[in-house]
């Protein structure tokens, strides 16, 4: 495990393939990880975004940064507080 990190370490460390959490949050459970873009070819999209795009589109999906949260639900699109942006306590988690 390695603690002590900053924001950007722990961001450099989601891009390269690794869980992170803030100190106080493994006791929960809780992570963060960095799911890359991809893209969707067009005939693959499910019904929940095929009513969103044109019939025969392919779309294209950005990275963005999820959580695994306290309650073992995963939640796209984590946003960063204040707190978690000044903090000194980012680790990888295994």
């Amino acid at each position: 495990m390695n603690s002590g990190m900053n924001i950007g370490q722990a961001v450099e460390a989601l891009k390269a393939g690794h869980k992170v959490a803030r100190a106080g949050w493994n006791g929960a459970g809780m992570f963060l990880a960095y799911m890359p873009g991809f893209t969707i070819p067009a005939g693959m999209v499910n019904g929940r975004t095929a009513k969103f795009v044109p019939p025969g589109q392919e779309v294209e999906c950005g990275g963005y940064i999820a959580m695994w949260t306290a309650q073992g639900v995963w939640q796209p699109g984590w946003l960063c507080s204040q707190a978690d942006l000044l903090a000194d306590d980012w680790e990888v988690v295994a």
